[in-house]
């Protein structure tokens, strides 16, 4: 229908007459999207907190303007690049990180017992819904200097114990490698998924054609999962910036604070732990965080859609 159709008066009684037809879809669809404006784009009116010299005796268009102060601030602070530095070090190697769900589910996807297919899925599936909380009481246990598992199991082959949560060099490998461990099953979840919709007359005419099954895997599989593999991938470069505080600050201490301050706990301590809560600053670091991720994002977009030809828009 094109747009004279729809102002026609026989137009817009046919369009009235099937969002009428459809309206119980539509209202099942106008709750997220009610959801969605309340709680994502009604908060935005406080943003302009990162602007002004907000206190909380005095409402927001009360307090003074003061533009861009605050990120400025943050720009000279004394460990701005120590913070930069950490996150972008955690960010990259959790996307370094990327392939192991996709090792995972093409190995589950070729076993051929599926009892044991749907034991291994659900053994790497378990982990994801342990709590935060939990997850890193078991890392600093396993971890833990006189009677931790890790250290015991080095100590059959003569490595002396050490504390490694007090060592900041090891803080990004525990963190990376037991976030791994425990989201690795879920994440493959959507590549089990669009390997199941694989026509098996692929696989059956490259095995005619002598294929052998890493040749199927690299000429049939990885293909059929590109578009998938490069969306989950523009998304996961989107958050960059964006690395969870709760981990990393329940993992924090004293000793490996070097390597494990990251923008969201100093946004977190500036916010709300301080003395004296700053939440302008708080506001503008996070935004300014917010700001790099979304063109980080439509530049990997880009690229992929230059690249490869597949991208979210």
């Amino acid at each position: 229908m094109n747009a004279r159709e729809v102002h026609s008066p026989s137009g817009r009684a046919g369009l009235f007459k099937r969002v009428w037809k459809n309206r119980m879809l539509y209202l099942m669809l106008l709750i997220p999207l009610v959801i969605l404006i309340l709680f994502r784009y009604v908060p935005m009116y406080g943003v302009q907190i990162a602007f002004r010299n907000y206190q909380p005796s005095r409402s927001i268009w009360e307090s003074e303007w003061v533009g861009l102060k605050y990120v400025f601030n943050f720009f000279h602070s004394y460990n701005f690049w120590n913070i930069i530095t950490n996150t972008l070090v955690l960010g990259l190697y959790g996307i370094a990180t990327f392939p192991c769900a996709l090792i995972l589910a093409i190995c589950v996807n070729y076993l051929r017992n599926k009892k044991f297919q749907k034991f291994v899925q659900t053994v790497s599936y378990l982990p994801h819904f342990i709590t935060m909380v939990v997850m890193c009481s078991i890392i600093l246990q396993l971890f833990d200097a006189k009677t931790g598992l890790f250290n015991a199991l080095m100590g059959l082959f003569g490595v002396p114990a050490r504390n490694y949560m007090g060592i900041p060099s090891a803080f990004k490998h525990i963190y990376i490698w037991t976030s791994v461990w425990q989201d690795i099953g879920y994440a493959s979840i959507i590549y089990i998924a669009a390997l199941a919709g694989i026509s098996p007359e692929l696989h059956e005419a490259a095995t005619i054609d002598g294929a052998t099954l890493l040749k199927r895997i690299w000429h049939v599989d990885l293909p059929a999962l590109l578009p998938t593999i490069c969306v989950l991938l523009i998304m996961r470069c989107g958050s960059l910036l964006n690395v969870g505080y709760e981990k990393v600050f329940l993992l924090q201490n004293p000793m490996n604070q070097t390597a494990s301050e990251v923008v969201n706990t100093y946004v977190y301590k500036q916010g709300l732990t301080s003395g004296l809560p700053q939440y302008s600053s708080a506001t503008a670091i996070g935004l300014f965080v917010s700001v790099i991720n979304m063109i980080i994002l439509i530049l990997v977009n880009r690229l992929s859609g230059v690249i490869s030809g597949n991208s979210l828009w």
